[in-house]
């Protein structure tokens, strides 16, 4: 993981001015953030950069360089689920992550209240994009999720079974796909049916360390 780079870490006055004057001119738009947490942010961010690029020629982080951060540091590892991931992180779909989207979908994945990782989530799953989790989604996400080893004992009929059983559990107005309020109020009610087709999110103790390796050890750098 870069943090773990010493030789990145070493900045020079000018550098770390630059770093609070931009902390201070956007860290009032993430709310789960304090200042000097928002710099830890934006000191990865660069080391992420400098580490896999050779250089801060590059300004924004694209798919496989944000991909691998999702990987090492958060456990995400499931292909279609990663490229959701990269897809809901990158709010203008310029197929690259900015320093805001960076910042702005670690506050979700972090530090999100249960409405916002319920619609993270859902974004996730809504792999049309057409505002529902249609039976087809909930099929491959399964597929792709469900720990049976090997595959070939996990069939087709299994997952029918088990769509079903999950729709009598979520579709609350019985149209046969899961709306976000279908998914919101299963939630509410079942926290653990977060994420019912696959992990999308950290766990606490993954969080806690990286929180306590960007947090602390960046700015006591």
């Amino acid at each position: 993981m870069p943090p773990e780079s010493p030789g990145m870490l070493e900045m020079s006055r000018t550098e770390r001015k630059d770093i609070k004057r931009l902390a201070d001119s956007i860290s009032e738009q993430f709310k789960h953030f304090d200042k000097s947490e928002v710099e830890s942010l934006i000191r990865l961010f660069n080391i992420i950069l400098a580490e896999q690029r050779g250089s801060h020629a590059e300004t924004k982080l694209d798919r496989l360089d944000f991909q691998h951060v999702m990987q090492k540091s958060f456990g995400i590892t499931e292909e279609t689920i990663l490229e959701r991931v990269f897809h809901v992180f990158d709010k203008d779909n310029d197929g690259q992550i900015s320093l805001t989207e960076w910042i702005a979908g670690l506050s979700v994945l972090l530090r999100g209240t249960l409405e916002e990782k319920i619609k993270y989530c859902f974004n996730i799953y809504d792999l049309n994009e057409d505002e529902y989790i249609g039976q087809g989604e909930m099929i491959f996400f399964l597929k792709n999720s469900l720990n049976v080893e090997p595959k070939e004992q996990l069939t087709d009929e299994g997952i029918k079974d088990l769509v079903e059983i999950t729709l009598k559990k979520m579709d609350h107005d019985h149209d046969g796909t899961l709306s976000f309020i279908d998914f919101e109020k299963t939630v509410l009610e079942e926290h653990l049916l977060l994420e019912a087709f696959g992990t999308c999110l950290p766990d606490a103790k993954t969080i806690l360390a990286f929180e306590k390796r960007v947090f602390q050890v960046l700015m006591d750098r």
